[in-house]
């Protein structure tokens, strides 16, 4: 309880680094900010005319089945990935400062985040003028669905950012597991269509429950099942306990380390 509450006293810092990755990220291009809307859009035309015309999935409305679990999947892959180094970009302020370490997972995947939201903007438009519409009811497990990803994506960033000051090399190799872990996850294809002997071993995935439910949720308009859901919490929770002792333990060091 003290620790969280030292990090709220630091929220303003917090804030300030979000807002900071949030202007930077399309610092001196032309359309700015723009592109947070235009990123997904154009995603979207791409993966319409492949898989409309080029390559025929056999499930309908397939750019749809992909695009609204690959917008959840890339803020996961992005925390994953970006969380990583947060505390190697910013080793000079690490060693000179003080501030709560879990600062900076936490700016990172949080930014991350409300880059999702946004992005989510335009999944719904899609939707709206796709005519598939929106389930209000079903809509209602969204946020709780999103709360969760959070959770887990921060626990595996705690982990990750500790880890790669200690071993630079996990930094690199996390590009590989971002995408072998994509693969695995039914981010293009429904878990369903997975051999029945080896379904079980897919759902030890923590993202595989996280996707289906966003599935259920934006493509088939129902509520998720309740037990993807008390799986999605399960994992999400556990991760953010683990990843939050394990940089507890790990960031004594950082400064030597750095």
């Amino acid at each position: 309880m003290g620790k969280l509450k030292e990090l709220y006293q630091y929220r303003t810092m917090i804030s300030s680094l979000i807002q900071r990755d949030l202007r930077g990220r399309y610092k001196g291009s032309v359309l700015g900010f723009a592109w947070t809307f235009l990123n997904p859009l154009l995603q979207l035309i791409v993966y319409t005319i492949v898989f409309s015309i080029i390559m025929r999935a056999g499930i309908k409305d397939y750019y749809l089945f992909l695009f609204v679990a690959l917008i959840p999947w890339l803020f996961f892959s992005n925390s994953l990935t970006g969380g990583a180094g947060c505390i190697l970009m910013q080793k000079d302020m690490v060693k000179k400062i003080y501030f709560p370490r879990e600062v900076l997972p936490i700016s990172v995947v949080t930014c991350q985040f409300v880059n999702m939201l946004l992005s989510f903007i335009v999944v719904f438009a899609v939707l709206l003028v796709s005519g598939k519409g929106l389930n209000p009811i079903a809509m209602l497990y969204l946020v709780p669905v999103m709360i969760v990803e959070y959770l887990l994506a921060l626990g595996i960033a705690f982990v990750t950012s500790a880890v790669t000051v200690y071993l630079r090399d996990l930094e690199h190799m996390l590009v590989i597991v971002a995408m072998a872990w994509q693969f695995l996850t039914p981010v293009m294809y429904s878990i369903d269509m997975a051999p029945e002997k080896i379904r079980f071993a897919l759902y030890l995935n923590p993202m595989a429950s996280v996707i289906t439910a966003y599935r259920d949720i934006l493509y088939y308009k129902k509520a998720p099942q309740l037990n993807t859901l008390m799986v999605a919490t399960a994992l999400g929770v556990g991760f953010l306990v683990v990843g939050w002792f394990l940089f507890g333990r790990m960031e004594r060091h950082f400064a030597e380390e750095l």
